[in-house]
């Protein structure tokens, strides 16, 4: 079957199980077709699993929208951010030239990159909007690296579904699945409005997942890994969002 038509079938059969037989009978067939979010199980879990695969489904070649330079907000408002300690003290004195993004798990070569490293890899430019589950939004130019280039570097296996990653403020990580891994618009980002990326959001390098919520664009990342499971990283449920309450799939 082609993946057009499988594509088809798949999004009829989702659409028939949620308007006939329920939101369980829908999760059942994205279970079949390997459509299920880390977070699918419990109460709100077959309501993710609908949203995850039909999204999925549907808009999986979709773009961001990106903006005009005339729309980039003047003052992007930034979270307030927790001391880091006296080593990211030491690491930003020193400009971040010591900052090291490390790359493992799932790939043929594992590395390190440093910030002047990424920048010898392509380099991507996009004003895209900044949207917070809070109801807050500002609209930045974001410019980094494009995640498929870094892991092209790395050499992914073919059994690799999800790329985690971890801030250096050890209380945040979080994962995405291959469809938003290799997508153009999601970046290593490590400037912004022609600036290096500041601290305040989340310099020197955040990723930058455009068509998701915000917090899935976590701060400080400085290491990374490629798997096929995301069992063994937290309590399982694919980052520390929804060990908090909110979805993993988090989709705009």
């Amino acid at each position: 079957m082609s993946k057009i038509s499988r594509r088809k079938l798949v999004t009829a059969g989702l659409s028939a199980a949620a308007g006939v037989s329920g939101l369980a009978a829908a999760a059942k067939l994205a279970q079949r077709y390997g459509l299920v979010p880390p977070d699918g199980g419990g109460l709100y879990g077959p309501g993710a699993t609908l949203t995850y695969a039909a999204q999925r489904l549907l808009t999986a070649n979709s773009l961001a929208r990106e903006f005009p330079r005339s729309l980039i907000s003047k003052a992007p408002f930034a979270n307030a951010v927790a001391p880091l300690g006296d080593a990211f003290a030491r690491l930003q004195a020193g400009g971040f030239a010591e900052w090291r993004l490390m790359l493992d798990g799932m790939i043929a070569r594992p590395m390190s990159f440093s910030l002047s490293d990424l920048k010898q890899l392509p380099v991507r430019r996009q004003i895209t909007e900044v949207v917070c589950e809070e109801g807050w939004s500002y609209i930045a130019e974001w410019i980094g690296t494009p995640l498929q280039d870094v892991l092209n570097a790395a050499g992914v296996l073919p059994q690799a579904r999800y790329v985690v990653y971890f801030s250096y403020d050890r209380n945040w990580w979080d994962s995405i699945d291959m469809s938003d891994a290799l997508h153009p618009q999601t970046i290593v980002t490590w400037a912004m409005n022609d600036g290096d990326l500041p601290v305040s959001f989340g310099g020197p390098l955040r990723m930058r997942v455009p068509r998701q919520l915000g917090y899935k664009s976590v701060k400080f990342i400085n290491r990374m890994t490629v798997t096929d499971s995301l069992k063994g990283f937290g309590k399982g449920l694919g980052s520390a969002a929804p060990e908090g309450g909110y979805s993993w799939y988090a989709g705009i």
